[in-house]
C-alpha cells in the first residue's frame, strides 16, 4: 500500500467526502465517526482500486455506501440522522429574502425524509454529477437513475403542494 498515494487522493476528494458525511450526519460526533469509517473503507479498498472509473467516483461509491450503511446501523440503535441543509451553498451575491430560506428549509426536510438510496441520488443530482456516473456510484442503470429522480422531484414537489394547502 502506497500511504502518499493515499493521503493525496484523501486530499483531492475531501470535500466529496465532507459533502456526504454532512448529508447523512447531523451531529457533528457523528460526522467524526462517519468520516472516520469512509477513511478505513477507502484504506482498506484503494489496493484494489483497478482504475476502470474515476478515482472520485470510487470514492464517490466508498462513501455514500459507508454512509448508507452508517445510517441504516444508527437507525437501529433508534438515532435519527438527516440530511444537514449546510450541503447547499448558496451564491454569495445577494442574500436570500425569508420566503426563499424557507423554502429551502422545507425543501431539506423533505429530503431527509426519502429513503437512504434516494437521498444518495438526489445528492449526486443535486452536485451535477451526470447520470452515467451516479449509476456507477449507486449501482443501478442510467435509465433507473433518470426514472428515480423524476420520481424523487415529483414525490418533493407533492410534498411542498401539501405543506401550502396546510
Amino acid at each position: 500500500m502506497d500511504k502518499e498515494y493515499y493521503i493525496r487522493i484523501i486530499g483531492e476528494n475531501r470535500n466529496l467526502i465532507y459533502k456526504v458525511c454532512y448529508s447523512f450526519c447531523t451531529d457533528p460526533e457523528d460526522r467524526k465517526d462517519l468520516e472516520q469509517e469512509i477513511l478505513i473503507n477507502i484504506w482498506k479498498g484503494v489496493g484494489r482500486f483497478n482504475g476502470q472509473v474515476k478515482i472520485s467516483t470510487w470514492i464517490y461509491k466508498i462513501a455514500l455506501n459507508t454512509a448508507i450503511s452508517y445510517y441504516r446501523k444508527e437507525k437501529k440503535k433508534g438515532i435519527r440522522i438527516s440530511i444537514d441543509r449546510t450541503v447547499i451553498s448558496l451564491s454569495d451575491t445577494d442574500p436570500p429574502d425569508a420566503d426563499y430560506q424557507q423554502a429551502i428549509a422545507r425543501l431539506y426536510q423533505f429530503i431527509s425524509e426519502l429513503q437512504e438510496l434516494d437521498k444518495a441520488v438526489i445528492l449526486l443530482y443535486l452536485d451535477d454529477i451526470k447520470y452515467s456516473e451516479i449509476s456507477s456510484i449507486i449501482g443501478i442503470t442510467e435509465s433507473n437513475v433518470a426514472t428515480k429522480i423524476n420520481r424523487i422531484k415529483k414525490k418533493l414537489k407533492d410534498k411542498f403542494e401539501q405543506s401550502k394547502l396546510k
